[in-house]
């Protein structure tokens, strides 16, 4: 990892646990809804395709823009109350900056909740690039938001690596033929994650070596 110049990352599970902000929004929009409670180890499984996708698997029948106007403006508050940093988070991208090298996001979720997390979190600017999948109209596994970012960033694919914590984000890695590291504890499970060739990481803190 000492030879990449720039680290890329999903933020939900990766660098940031929101899920008991997602859980709390999504609880309380199907109670809005007349409809029964899911479970926190459920919505979990269920995120990292964006809040549309998201609140399809739950809803069927409504008029998802109707139930995106009741979800969006709770989890605008539910996320700065709720959201944490993941251990190591902060000390990583600290060191990462001070040995000169470029990060960037790349998420499903929707820049404004992105941009929410990582303002509360203290952590924006650290980055040079965040780059969601509502600003570019493609979701993950597409390629195309790592190859937006590599390109806007002017570094070869092979200088650069892709964090994250899902099935997902070693698709999109794979496909933008980009490394990739896996942290668990998100929301894939390293079984969902085998037949990607990626490192794996219980922790931030192992991403970047010491020297």
């Amino acid at each position: 990892m000492n030879e990449k110049k720039l680290f890329i990352f999903d933020v939900d599970g990766t660098l940031a646990d929101a899920y008991t902000a997602i859980e709390k929004s999504m609880n309380f929009t199907l109670k809005k809804f007349g409809k029964p409670r899911v479970s926190y180890t459920k919505i979990k499984r269920t995120v990292g395709r964006g809040d549309r996708v998201f609140i399809e698997a739950f809803f069927h029948g409504e008029d998802i823009d109707n139930v995106l106007r009741i979800y969006r403006p709770h989890h605008a508050k539910t996320l700065l109350r709720y959201t944490r940093l993941r251990p190591g988070a902060k000390k990583l991208l600290y060191t990462l900056k001070k040995r000169k090298k470029l990060l960037a996001i790349a998420s499903n979720r929707p820049y404004y909740f992105t941009n929410i997390m990582l303002k509360k979190l203290g952590i924006r600017k650290y980055f040079d690039i965040v780059l969601c999948a509502d600003q570019i109209n493609s979701l993950k596994p597409s390629p195309k938001i790592l190859d937006a970012i590599i390109k806007k960033m002017g570094v070869n694919k092979e200088d650069a690596v892709y964090i994250g914590d899902m099935d997902i984000d070693m698709k999109t890695a794979r496909r933008a033929k980009v490394d990739a590291i896996f942290i668990t504890g998100g929301s894939s499970t390293l079984a969902s994650v085998k037949k990607y060739r990626k490192k794996t990481v219980s922790n931030l803190s192992a991403v970047f070596p010491r020297r």
